[in-house]
């Protein structure tokens, strides 16, 4: 993979990782969330908790799906890994993530968003205080991955 390519991986994830987390500041005196609290967010609140979803979902999506091969190609690490689990593994070994656990608790919560709740807004104020502090992780992670990166580019 060339320098040109993987930036372009990066590139995308930190547009992600931007807004996820102007959505979160825009959102941190609402917390913690709670059913009451999330009745009363007007128009625009509401627009920026679907941004954070939204973010937090593509983020996720992209460091799995584009970032982590990326980097595990760069490494020379890519080796006979089929399998997603195979490849966090590695990745834990060599360094550039703390955690494969962590990593899959942060795509169930992706999953979790695909359910919607509209008529229970308990699982729902759950779910968003959930997902406010996993998203703290998931940008440490970009960030540990990006670092590690550095590593091996040109």
């Amino acid at each position: 993979m060339n320098s040109t390519v993987f930036q372009g991986i990066q590139d995308i994830c930190h547009t992600h990782a931007e807004r996820l987390s102007w959505a979160m500041h825009t959102l941190a005196d609402k917390q913690p969330f709670t059913p009451a609290t999330l009745q009363q967010l007007d128009a625009v609140d509401l627009a920026v908790m679907d941004q954070f979803i939204v973010r937090f979902s593509k983020l996720q999506d992209a460091m799995g799906a584009r970032l982590m091969p990326a980097i595990l190609e760069l490494t020379k690490e890519q080796g006979s890994l089929s399998t997603f689990i195979d490849k966090l593994n590695r990745l834990e070994k060599i360094g550039a993530i703390n955690s494969a656990e962590q990593w899959l608790q942060l795509r169930e919560m992706r999953n979790q968003f695909a359910h919607d709740y509209p008529q229970d807004s308990e699982i729902q104020a759950e779910l968003l205080n959930a997902a406010f502090g996993m998203a703290e992780q998931m940008l440490d992670i970009l960030k540990q991955l990006n670092d590690f990166a550095k590593n091996y580019l040109p």
